[in-house]
């Protein structure tokens, strides 16, 4: 299972591009802003991420080593770029801060972000795999070190399917045969599925050939409103007629792990492999059982699996920090194979290397990401990618217009011309 994972990690590399786990959308942070002095350091994460224990221990390990206290503050996804916008245009905001792969090159293009090329060998660098490095460079300079890799699957309960008579499916004809069988034969919700989960429809419109953008000269043009885009909705909407959920919301507002899931009998839903965590807490919270199973995302045949955006994360320095050279040293102890394994081994996301690589419990959300992950992909890999994900998200509003029957050529025109005019931009 090893094997496979970094057979997996070293195609999506191929891929040659970058992605996120989480999103552009409005929404404040868990904590303030802090600041940096010579005996403390700020470090800004994201809701989710890194497990309090690993944490905890790090933190120790490295206030021993340098005398430094380590001061973390959890953000939500929902409004980070603005408020990373912010801090790095600021002295003493931030020191350490976790990037989504998709965020990084526009940040870093900002000049926000401290320039670590030199220190690559203190890094770990060569030892890194070689798609998460994609997304850390720009024009050649490192300015992150890659953390973590993630990307969704199918997460479902056991229990209602086998009461339904459903069986996991191969291919994406079976898979809605499957939650027909749940919508005749059970109370259940077939499928929970909000009208804005975007980074399922990008697994689609990469199923059908297409993309949320293509290279036109020496810039790009949006790509929605096209054959293999308007096939990609039309499988999404098919998907998302199984759904109660509205055609306004994300798969963050409200939380479908741990807002949605535990309020009502759902049969199945799409996720990361925290938010299968969040959920069995919730669900257990709330003294109901947590039977789950998890397959991949099924494709257009049972050959392969649906293609995938293949989320992660980034930790990068802010060039403005109030301690710079203590963030770098508490960047380099969080990335090492040390550090990277303690953390492998405590969530179930993918490291940034090898050596940290944990063994797959069969029938886990990481074996059943590591199938998914050979078939990876990435928005384009340019800084005005960020520029598309802010509020309001092009692709999202595109999706909501269609779900609530505006033709797909009108919606994805509207959108395409908003993507065009934003990844174009500096």
């Amino acid at each position: 299972m090893k094997r496979k994972l970094i057979a997996a990690i070293g195609v999506a590399a191929m891929a040659a591009s970058v992605a996120a786990c989480g999103t552009g959308d409005d929404g404040g942070s868990s904590n303030g802003g802090g600041g940096g002095s010579d005996d403390a350091i700020t470090v800004w994460l994201m809701t989710g991420s890194a497990p309090d224990a690993w944490l905890d221990e790090l933190n120790a390990a490295f206030e021993e080593e340098h005398g430094v206290e380590v001061n973390v503050e959890i953000q939500e996804w929902n409004g980070i770029q603005e408020r990373v916008t912010t801090a790095l245009s600021e002295d003493g905001t931030v020191d350490v801060l976790e990037l989504g792969n998709t965020q990084t090159p526009a940040f870093a293009a900002t000049t926000g972000l401290a320039d670590l090329t030199d220190l690559k060998g203190d890094l770990g660098y060569d030892d890194w795999f070689q798609g998460p490095i994609a997304t850390a460079e720009l024009d050649g300079q490192l300015y992150a070190a890659p953390w973590y890799t993630a990307n969704r699957a199918v997460i479902y309960d056991k229990d209602v399917w086998e009461d339904a008579g459903a069986e996991v499916p191969t291919t994406r004809e079976e898979f809605v045969e499957a939650l027909q069988l749940i919508e005749d034969n059970t109370d259940a919700e077939p499928i929970y599925l909000p009208g804005q989960s975007y980074y399922v429809l990008g697994g689609f419109l990469w199923d059908e050939g297409g993309d949320f953008a293509v290279e036109d000269g020496d810039g790009w043009v949006g790509g929605l409103n096209t054959p293999e885009g308007e096939a990609a909705m039309a499988y999404y909407q098919e998907l998302q007629s199984f759904s109660d959920s509205p055609t306004d919301n994300d798969e963050a507002s409200p939380q479908q792990a741990t807002e949605v899931i535990p309020q009502g009998e759902v049969a199945t839903w799409i996720g990361l492999p925290w938010e299968a965590d969040g959920a069995i807490d919730a669900l257990t919270e709330a003294g109901r059982d947590a039977n789950l199973g998890y397959f991949p995302i099924p494709g257009k045949t049972a050959d392969a699996p649906g293609s995938v955006f293949l989320g992660g994360s980034n930790l990068a320095v802010a060039e403005r920090g109030g301690n710079k050279d203590m963030g770098v040293e508490w960047l380099t102890m969080a990335t090492s194979a040390e550090w990277m394994t303690k953390f492998a081994e405590a969530t179930p996301m993918l490291p940034n290397q090898e050596a940290a690589l944990p063994e797959a419990e069969e029938g886990s959300f990481v074996e059943v990401m590591g199938q998914a992950a050979d078939y990876g992909n990435f928005p384009p890999l340019v800084t005005g990618w960020a520029n598309v994900e802010v509020l309001p998200n092009p692709i999202k509003e595109m999706m909501t217009a269609v779900l609530n029957g505006e033709d797909h050529a009108d919606a994805a025109e509207t959108a395409d011309a908003e993507i065009t005019d934003r990844i174009n931009r500096d």
